[in-house]
């Protein structure tokens, strides 16, 4: 699969959040998913990591590319890159310094860390206070587990999601990538935006906390709600869905389709093109409520029925009739497919050490400030003396000094 044109960055910055600046102090996911969310947007991100390995993500691999895991390439665009070690004071200095001149902070350290460090309530009352501090955690700074670490995989099996999740017999089962910690960033995002338009109004910024807890327990959506309504245990229905018959994925004769009839007049139609117009007048199949009731004889009959079409012919006819239905692609499907071209979900970078490589597209289109990828995924510390000069005015022997000192990198 290949991208026409040559790379795809950007030369010119009209983003809805140009004018904002992100100092992006978090690693592995959640934080960075969000800063770089806020980057595809317009916003200029340094992201700042250890000296010594860099974000952990560096590391997550194979597949590299010439030394660089796709992991770290995969949520890191759009952010010029530092690398400073916070034990020591120089560079605890650095980052005060560094704080008061960018409209948000984000990070995503273990509670309290940055209080320890000296950057309490009162320090950014007296030294930020126009700056929204964004901290991504793994509970929150409330409960019984808010000094614990939060991971994905750790937080879908504590929220319940992964008991909704998987075969009706069989175990629970993660997503097949880290949910909680993507949906954590879109939060993330999504609340500092928020801030920065408080801020509008009253002048100042605010902290914000976002924790993967709270996500992942937001994630149950209408699961969590039946069961506040009803009291009732929920369980695993695979690829169908909990309270809508029928709404899953049957076999082709030459592959799988995804079926989601949403309402009685499509079930009816959906009898029709199968060629099976009596169900929709059977008592057990008439209304939804009566096909949940009886949701293995539907899924049943409609198996049997689907078998002998080629999911093409079957797509294509149900399609032409309104009810909606897709093809279960693999990941290499869905990225070469044609809406996944014209849509441009797959965009090419340019990199300082790769050459070019291929990522996933910006899903957030507007009209007027468009998002753009500009900047590749910074080298562990590529930045780290043109920002000091920039940011801090910093001298050539000053920085020569704290490289010396191994502060910065």
């Amino acid at each position: 699969m290949s991208v026409q044109g040559g790379a795809d960055l950007s030369t010119t910055n009209s983003g809805a959040l140009a004018e904002f600046k992100v100092l992006d102090l978090s690693r592995v996911l959640a934080g960075p998913w969000c800063g770089q969310l806020l980057g595809d947007l317009g916003a200029e991100v340094v992201k700042i990591e250890s000296i010594t390995t860099g974000d952990d993500t560096r590391a997550w691999g194979p597949p590299f590319l010439a030394g660089e895991s796709a992991y770290f390439l995969g949520c890191n665009r759009n952010k010029r890159g530092m690398a400073i070690d916070f034990s020591q004071t120089s560079g605890k200095e650095l980052l005060a310094a560094l704080i008061p001149k960018f409209d948000v902070l984000l990070d995503n350290f273990k509670l309290g860390t940055l209080e320890k460090w000296g950057f309490d309530n009162a320090w950014f009352e007296k030294n930020a206070p126009r700056v929204v501090r964004c901290s991504i955690t793994g509970y929150g700074s409330d409960g019984p587990q808010a000094d614990l670490p939060g991971y994905d995989f750790i937080l879908q099996a504590e929220s319940g999601l992964m008991s909704i999740t998987g075969g009706t017999e069989g175990e629970p089962t993660k997503y097949g990538v880290a949910i909680v910690d993507l949906a954590t960033g879109m939060m993330a995002a999504n609340a500092i935006q928020a801030a920065l338009l408080a801020r509008y109004r009253t002048g100042l910024g605010q902290a914000v906390e976002v924790s993967l807890f709270d996500t992942a327990i937001a994630l149950l959506a209408n699961v969590g709600n039946s069961h506040l309504a009803t009291g009732n245990e929920s369980g695993r229905y695979g690829n169908g869905h909990p309270t809508i018959v029928p709404y899953t994925s049957y076999k082709c004769s030459d592959g799988m389709i995804a079926l989601a009839v949403g309402n009685d007049s499509q079930f009816m139609k959906l009898a029709e093109l199968l060629k099976h117009p009596e169900w929709a007048q059977d008592e057990r199949f008439c209304t939804n409520a009566a096909r949940v009731n009886h949701r293995a004889y539907v899924n049943e009959l409609i198996a049997k029925a689907v078998i002998h079409f080629s999911s093409k012919n079957l797509i294509h006819l149900l399609r032409q009739n309104g009810i909606p239905v897709g093809q279960v692609n693999t990941v290499k499907q869905a990225l070469e497919g044609e809406q996944t071209k014209s849509k441009k979900m797959v965009r090419t970078i340019k990199h300082s050490k790769i050459g070019e490589f291929q990522t996933l597209g910006i899903p957030l289109k507007m009209d007027a400030t468009p998002s753009s990828i500009r900047r590749a995924p910074p080298l562990l510390g590529q930045h780290t003396v043109e920002l000091l000069k920039e940011y801090l005015d910093l001298s050539n022997n000053a920085i020569q000094e704290l490289k010396n000192k191994k502060v910065i990198v």
